[in-house]
């Protein structure tokens, strides 16, 4: 700490002066109690002299250097130096909400609790405060937080901005026990970011479920995919099929507990019943489903699309979880589909081929039945306000039926024969969420070539233009990249726990958080970031 001293310079003349001040006062009843000049006379030494007054002692002023930016994950993306002490966390301070802002009770409640000072609700703020507010304009997401005057303000156009304020606040509390002086303005790279679950092969608990929602909250990640059909399992409660249903799997109850704590941390819960593929668990309870082929073989978990009873069925489990799950999006899956990995789809179905034909005319192949397989499941999630999404190999070029284009595209495989590079999707003007699958797949036992993701990878090598391989996209698609997710997928449910998992999956969904929020180079190197992130999260 520096301290500035004001008041007159002692120079050596003053402080002569000051010294022979100090021995004529120090005489008393006439007689010296100092030196005396050689030769003098009693009566030539004064006898008295008057009393001085002492300076007045200079009073220190503190001064701070300009302050450098709170230290969280992800770091913010601007941060305008002040000078000043900042603030910390006191028992006289408290968190209140400013005017029109009572939508922010959870928010103030929540991080109150978690700074130890009081609630008050709404209030004017007083000194040592955090006021939140909600308005005025902004992108979404966004927020302002500003230190000043001993108190914190946090302000966003929407609740999901303040609340990643208070994630800042609470971070760099953590961190260092304040928050700096000056003001932040904070805003994500993209606007889906998030971790994708596979409860269907091994099922994860609502309490590890939750666990994650936590995690995914103070890292200002805002979506969380439940992958909860499959071959091995149908995880949900189900009233319209509940014959499909797992014996061991989530109660409604607790699914509506899982999204009470989503939409507290503005985590948005996204739903997937995989199809035409990946159906095993259903077909186990309507064997009548079954896709066969020309010789007899029953490929698992595919259903046979020229039967209307497996639209159907498919389409009572998607309006019964559309009402269950109120998000923005369902997803339908669409990925390998056995009938298309054949070498000649419609010698080994027929009876797909002649569906094809009989919907689309003589040109109509197998991949135009399961493209309006995929259009008219979309068709049924739209009413309940959804926004659909597909595995991106559920798209095909060069047929008689094409995608509908609001379908958002999840690419995923590096790895699947025919897959296209994601320029062909991003050229033809569609939307994707990358889960590349080099970076981006946890998949449990490591198969098929598949090793586990680290955090230092995706740190220093991949950002959201990277959406398959190594290679990133051009920049001019960075638009229609909405976003990321880290995809956790149970092929070998028991190679790990799910505190394996947890463990796991931390410091990659931790980097992830970081270049989602901001795909630019980091200035922290892996080691500074890895010891950051064992403060702060």
């Amino acid at each position: 700490m520096r301290y500035s001293f004001r008041g007159p310079r002692r120079g050596p003349a003053l402080l002569a002066t000051a010294v022979a001040l100090a021995t004529v006062a120090a005489c008393s009843n006439g007689s010296p109690s100092g030196p005396t000049t050689p030769g003098a006379s009693a009566s030539s030494a004064p006898t008295s002299a008057a009393p001085t007054t002492p300076a007045p002692k200079p009073t220190p002023t503190k001064t701070y250097p300009l302050s450098t930016a709170p230290r969280t994950i992800p770091s913010v993306s601007a941060h305008e130096a002040a000078r000043g002490p900042g603030w910390k966390p006191a028992p006289t301070g408290g968190v209140v909400l400013a005017a029109n802002s009572e939508a922010l009770a959870d928010e103030g409640r929540l991080i109150a609790g978690e700074l130890g000072i009081p609630y008050r609700g709404a209030a004017a703020a007083g000194p040592g405060d955090v006021e939140l507010a909600v308005g005025g304009t902004g992108a979404p997401e966004s927020y302002t937080l500003t230190v000043r005057d001993g108190r914190v303000r946090i302000a966003g156009p929407d609740e999901a901005g303040v609340f990643y304020g208070t994630r800042t606040l609470k971070q760099s509390v953590k961190a260092t026990g304040a928050m700096p002086e000056g003001t932040v303005t904070d805003r994500p790279a993209k606007p889906q970011r998030g971790l994708n679950v596979d409860i269907a092969r091994k099922p994860f608990t609502a309490a590890w479920i939750e666990d994650r929602i936590r995690e995914m909250g103070d890292l200002k990640l805002n979506q969380l995919g439940l992958h909860f059909s499959d071959d091995q399992g149908f995880r949900i409660e189900s009233a319209s099929h509940p014959e499909v249903v797992s014996a061991q799997h989530l109660t409604k109850a607790e699914v509506r507990r899982i999204l009470a704590l989503a939409a507290s941390r503005h985590v948005t819960v996204i739903p997937e019943i995989d199809s035409p593929g990946h159906l095993g668990a259903v077909i186990a309870a309507h064997p009548n489903l079954q896709l066969v082929s020309a010789s007899g073989r029953t490929p698992r978990g595919a259903v046979d699309i020229s039967d209307p009873d497996s639209a159907r069925i498919v389409d009572d489990l998607l309006r019964e979880y559309a009402q269950l799950f109120p998000g923005a999006w369902f997803h339908l899956g669409a990925d390998e589909y056995v009938a298309l990995m054949s070498k000649n789809p419609e010698a080994t179905y027929p009876q797909l081929a002649r569906a094809a034909r009989a919907k689309y005319g003589p040109s109509g192949r197998v991949q135009d039945l399961a493209t309006g397989w995929l259009n008219d499941r979309a068709a049924v999630v739209r009413p309940a306000g959804k926004i659909p999404k597909a595995w991106n190999d559920g798209f095909f070029t060069g047929g008689v039926a094409t995608a509908a284009k609001d379908i958002e595209v999840e690419y995923w495989t590096g790895k699947e024969i025919g897959a296209r590079q994601p320029v062909s999707y991003l050229g033809a003007g569609r939307k994707l969420v990358n889960l590349n699958d080099l970076y981006l797949y946890y998949v449990l036992g490591q198969p098929n070539k598949f090793t586990y993701p680290t955090g230092r990878r995706i740190y220093e090598e991949w950002t959201p233009l990277v959406v398959r391989g190594r290679t990133p996209v051009p920049a001019r698609y960075d638009s229609q990249i909405l976003g990321a997710r880290f995809a956790v997928w149970g092929d070998l449910p028991r190679a790990q726990t799910q505190a394996q998992v947890a463990a796991g999956i931390r410091l990659p969904l931790t980097a992830l958080a970081q270049k989602l929020w901001d795909p630019a180079k980091p200035t922290l190197t892996w080691e500074q970031f890895k010891a950051l992130a064992a403060k702060v999260t």
